[in-house]
Order: C-alpha cells, then sequence, then structure tokens
C-alpha cells in the first residue's frame, strides 16, 4: 500500500514577539505544502528517507534499527508519546552516520525526528518515505511542522488508526479524533527538531485555517475572508531565540513605553481575527475589510519595528511594496525570514508581476499563497 499526506506551511497575522509577553497573535495556514509518501519497501529490508528537494538518500537495515532501539517494535500508533534524551541520541548515533553534507547538516534532527515517529508507529518494518516540500527551510512558515504534520497523518494512515477509505478519489480530510492523534505526534517530533515547541505550527498545519493564541491557549477560528499574500523570503537566517532576548531586555530598559506597544498589539491581532472571521457578502464589503486589514499590517509592522526586531533586508522589501501602495510586516521572529504582502482582491496581476520582478532582481525569492485553507489531509494509491 502506498499513501501520501499534504500538510500546510503557516504564516503569522499579527501578534508575533508580543505574544510572548501575554498579547494575542494570530496564526493562519499557507496553501503551500510538505508532501509526506510512504510505500513499501520493494523487498529490501531497509527503512528509506529520500529529501526529494535536497538530493539527499539515507538508508537503515531494520536489523540495525532494532538492535540500536530494541523495545520499539511494541508500539501503539493512537497512544502519542514523548521521546526520551536518551532516545533522541541514539537516534542522533544513527543519523551522523549518514555523513550529511556540512552546508546541510541543519536537517539532521528532522531525520532523527523522522526515525522517532516511524518506529513508535510502525516498529521495524521495512519502507521507503519520499518528502517534497513548497516550503522553505529556516524561514518561519513551519517547515518543520508541515513535515511532522504529513509524516505523522501518512504513518497513523498506514497503521489503520485513521479512517481508510481505499475507494475514495483524492484528498481526504481526517475526523477530528484523528486529527487529534496526528497533531501530538507532531508536537513530539517538532520537540526533537527544536528542544521545545509552543505547539502553534503544527497545530495550524494540522487543522488548517486560522488559530487564536495567548498565553498558551490556543483556538481554532474560521475564516470567512479569502485573502491572497506575497510572501518574501529574505533568505536571511536568523537566530530566533536572540531575537526574542532583545526584545526582553528593550521591555526592561523600556517597561512603561514596551507594555503600552504590547497592549497595541493585543488589540491589533483581535481585530484582524474579527476581520478574518466576519463574513463578506459583496466587493464593496470585501474591498472595506482589506482596507482593515492593510491599516493593521502597517501598524503591526510599525510596532514590531518599535520592537527592534526587523533588519535591512525586510526594510528593502517594504520600501519597495510601499511604492506601489501595498501593506507589508514580517512574519515571525524577524531579523530575516519572511515578508508577508496583502494583495488586494482587485489588484491587477501586472502590478503583482512588477512587484515580485522588483523583489527577485534585489536576491530575494517570493510566493503568493492563499490564507486560511484546509488542513492536512491524505491520499491512498495516489499514483494508480
Amino acid at each position: 500500500m502506498e499513501v501520501t499526506a499534504k500538510a500546510p506551511g503557516k504564516v503569522i497575522l499579527a501578534g508575533e514577539h508580543a505574544v510572548v509577553h501575554g498579547s494575542t497573535a494570530v496564526a493562519a495556514s499557507i496553501d503551500l505544502y510538505t508532501y509526506v509518501t510512504i510505500s513499501d519497501s520493494d523487498g529490501n529490508d531497509e527503512l528509506k528517507l529520500h529529501l526529494k528537494d535536497m538530493g539527499l538518500e539515507f538508508s537503515w537495515p531494520v536489523g540495525k534499527i532494532r538492535e540500536a532501539l530494541p523495545g520499539m517494535g511494541d508500539c501503539d500508533p493512537s497512544l502519542p508519546k514523548p521521546c526520551s534524551a536518551e532516545t533522541i541520541t541514539l537516534f542522533a548515533a544513527l543519523v551522523e552516520e549518514e555523513n550529511i553534507p556540512e552546508a546541510k547538516i541543519t536537517i539532521a534532527a528532522g531525520v532523527s525526528a523522522f526515525l522517532w515517529l516511524y518506529t513508535s508507529t510502525q516498529g521495524y518494518k521495512p519502507a521507503k518515505a519520499v518528502v517534497t516540500s513548497e516550503l522553505p527551510l529556516g524561514s518561519g512558515l513551519g517547515s518543520s511542522a508541515a513535515f511532522c504534520v504529513s509524516l505523522s497523518a501518512a504513518l497513523l494512515a498506514l497503521s489503520n488508526s485513521v479512517n481508510q477509505d481505499f475507494g475514495h478519489q483524492g484528498w481526504l480530510t481526517l475526523k477530528e479524533n484523528e486529527l487529534e492523534i496526528v497533531n501530538k505526534w507532531a508536537l513530539e517530533g517538532e520537540k526533537i527538531i527544536h528542544g521545545k515547541s509552543s505547539g502553534i505550527d503544527n497545530t495550524v498545519s494540522t487543522y488548517g485555517n486560522m488559530i487564536k493564541f495567548r498565553s498558551g491557549e490556543l483556538t481554532c477560528l474560521e475564516s470567512n475572508v479569502s485573502l491572497k499574500m506575497l510572501i518574501t523570503n529574505t533568505k536571511v537566517g536568523r537566530n530566533t531565540k536572540a531575537l526574542v532576548a532583545g526584545v526582553s531586555e528593550r521591555k526592561d530598559r523600556h517597561p512603561i513605553a514596551m507594555s503600552a506597544v504590547f497592549k497595541a498589539v493585543d488589540s491589533i491581532s483581535n481585530e484582524v481575527a474579527s476581520i478574518m472571521q466576519s463574513p463578506a457578502h459583496d466587493d464593496i464589503a470585501i474591498t472595506e475589510k482589506e482596507d482593515k486589514l492593510e491599516e493593521l499590517i502597517e501598524m503591526n509592522q510599525g510596532l514590531l519595528q518599535c520592537m527592534g526586531v526587523s533588519h535591512a533586508s525586510i526594510e528593502t522589501i517594504l520600501r519597495t511594496t510601499f511604492k506601489y501602495k501595498l501593506a507589508s510586516k514580517l512574519t515571525g521572529a524577524g531579523g530575516g525570514g519572511c515578508v508577508l504582502t496583502l494583495l488586494p482582491t482587485l489588484l491587477s496581476r501586472t502590478i503583482v508581476d512588477k512587484v515580485i520582478t522588483e523583489l527577485e532582481s534585489s536576491g530575494f525569492q517570493c510566493f503568493i499563497a492563499g490564507i486560511g485553507g484546509k488542513g492536512v489531509q491524505i491520499c491512498f494509491n495516489p499514483t494508480s
């Protein structure tokens, strides 16, 4: 049997950084996906992983995995569990033997997460997993969560832990209780990759649409607005931990001013969520919503600049889009990463093409994505 799962990336529409200090933030899925296909191993007694976009292939004899990790064969896919530090070390040793090129060493933790999720749900069965993605790595668009979510969904489908409709043509949406299990497994994978995880990225990727979060509480929301965004990847790496620490230090130096900044961000996030949830019955109502969102995007970016998390590359993108009267803001940690630009419904494709041409000529990478689409889905025998 062969199964493919796809899971979306995410953007933060409002509230990044301020959320660490008690404010509300809003995240949404985007229609850029990571795909994981798992199939039988063609008679080889090996577990194989092919990261197609990177041109990397890994293989482990299942006997070697059993020898290194005894006790993984007795697994219950319906009961997600954490990975111990000792087990992570054992997986890391198996990954290290694969001699990942130095330039791509950052994906080692993701390979460990793959081994953990696979053996925890399938035991020592041989198989082949192929991964492709439309999401750039390390840019704040939730690529690692999309990988963990799509992998978890495919593995659960293989283990009969989700409703299998082999006769269905096309993509299947999972039931609520199935999504809950996928999300819990994906969170454990995220913890292996990042050390700790808020759970925001994997929850958005699992359930899709929008999420409002504050003080550790996540609320799934239904969006009634069909938005298109231009996502521009600066290709500048950033140290998220250092950026978060920098905002905290600024708050310590200017507690009253920064408290006002965080309060303003909280108001913006709640207004964004409210606009996204309210219905728009005609073109005039849609345009009014987009005008309000543009103003909120500009305000949020100004407040992020107050927090000190912008970057020269981000400012270049802001100046370029501003020339075309488009509203933009950084998304995620800042200091590089990606910038969101709202593309109003009535904006001509000619203008969009001009903006993209100008940004790409400056060395940036551009994507157009719909905001707030479906979460993880599975497909059986997609090649037949």
